[in-house]
């Protein structure tokens, strides 16, 4: 290891500040450095969850992504501009690293599931002492929100992201037990498709951010439009073995 300042991804839960771990509390209160992302010209949802539990002082250093939804994310430019961001976010990490800061990461949900601190983490992993606080997915936030049992006795849960091929995401979903699709966005009406497809349509849930303040949960039937924000899944409850 070349420094003495050390990377913490910091899981921040679903949404609700209270959410967080007495570890992940710790984890913030400790730093003198506290990174997040966030979409240029916003303060991003992790920061906002933080919040309360910042303490005074705190240096800040915002990672702001080049593109979104802006351009598809299997285009060539997406994913020349992402790889060139992450590159550069973790270099920006490593120079307080290097100055032996310890760094938080602040990470929605847990920061090993489907979170843009892994693409730091595995850049830096091998130069500077790592760390990692789990935190509580956004799927359970959103199932607790929901009040929805998922897995039953031998169900197999299947998480999908909704950016899959229409062809891929009908066939996963048409095997699952219980699903969970995440990324839904502008991939809602092809999702809602899918499901229809499989013959699921009539399980779905939609949940909306979930355990935040925002917070919408419905039969996915009932909603109309094809509007959903990022922070949103559909929820497929599974039917299996009970006593």
């Amino acid at each position: 290891m070349s420094a003495a300042g050390r990377l913490t991804g910091v899981g921040l839960g679903p949404g609700d500040p209270d959410l967080l771990t007495v570890k992940a509390v710790r984890a913030l209160e400790a730093a003198p450095v506290v990174s997040y992302f966030a979409k240029r010209g916003r303060r991003g949802v992790a920061r906002a969850i933080a919040d309360r539990w910042l303490p005074a002082g705190v240096e800040e250093l915002p990672l702001h992504y080049p593109v979104t939804v802006e351009i598809p994310f299997d285009h060539p430019d997406y994913v020349a501009a992402l790889s060139g961001f992450y590159a550069d976010a973790a270099e920006a990490l490593a120079r307080h690293l290097a100055a032996g800061r310890d760094v938080a990461l602040l990470c929605e949900g847990d920061p090993l599931f489907y979170g843009s601190f892994m693409h730091l983490y595995v850049r830096l992993r091998e130069r500077f002492s790592c760390a990692i606080v789990p935190g509580i997915t956004g799927m359970s936030g959103c199932w607790t929100a929901a009040g929805e049992p998922m897995t039953w006795g031998d169900d197999v849960l299947t998480v999908v992201p909704g950016t899959l091929a229409a062809g891929p995401l009908r066939a996963r979903l048409a095997s699952a037990d219980a699903a969970v699709v995440m990324k839904l966005g502008r991939n809602l009406p092809k999702v809602r498709a899918a499901l229809a497809e499989a013959g699921l349509l009539e399980r779905a849930v939609y949940v909306e951010r979930g355990t935040m303040a925002a917070e919408v949960v419905m039969p996915l039937t009932e909603k109309r439009d094809d509007e959903a924000p990022y922070f949103s899944v559909v929820l497929v409850p599974g039917r299996g073995r009970r006593p």
